[in-house]
């Protein structure tokens, strides 16, 4: 029982920082040096709202991928089933096998896909990018 805490634990701290997603690095230039740490975190996370607010997505939910990840196997696999069911005699149990089988696929994959760090669009690192270059900071990238 115990064992089994201690895994659910670890799996949900691993899920948890596998959603935190990415963000910027900044450059320790003359003006970070200046205002430290804790302030760039804070200027980071106003420059975040603000793209937010212009309408730039942060991010694509991992719910949502693991959902249509989901839908697009059970569609695929209905399809292939179906062919597969014709040829063998019976369309509608292939066509409910496959259905099936691609669902649990594009379940698993959607899961595991969901797992990894999501890169935001383009937009809002160019825009985030941008006030955090108006406020003084270098960005050097994003991971």
């Amino acid at each position: 029982m115990k064992a089994l805490k201690t895994l659910m634990t670890g799996a949900v701290v691993f899920w948890l920082s596998a959603c935190a997603g990415t963000g910027p690095v900044l450059y320790p230039n003359t003006h970070y040096q200046s205002v430290g740490n804790q302030v760039a975190e804070q200027d980071i996370a106003y420059c975040r709202q603000m793209a937010e607010s212009a309408g730039a997505r942060g991010g694509s939910s991992a719910a949502g991928n693991v959902a249509a990840n989901t839908a697009m196997g059970a569609g695929v696999g209905a399809a292939s089933g179906a062919v597969g069911g014709a040829i063998t005699g019976s369309a509608g149990t292939g066509s409910m096998v496959g259905a099936a089988s691609g669902a649990v696929w594009g379940l698993l994959r959607g899961i595991f896909y969901a797992a990894g760090p999501s890169q935001p669009n383009q937009a809002y690192i160019n825009f985030v990018n941008r006030c955090l270059l108006e406020r003084g900071y270098e960005v050097t990238g994003w991971q």
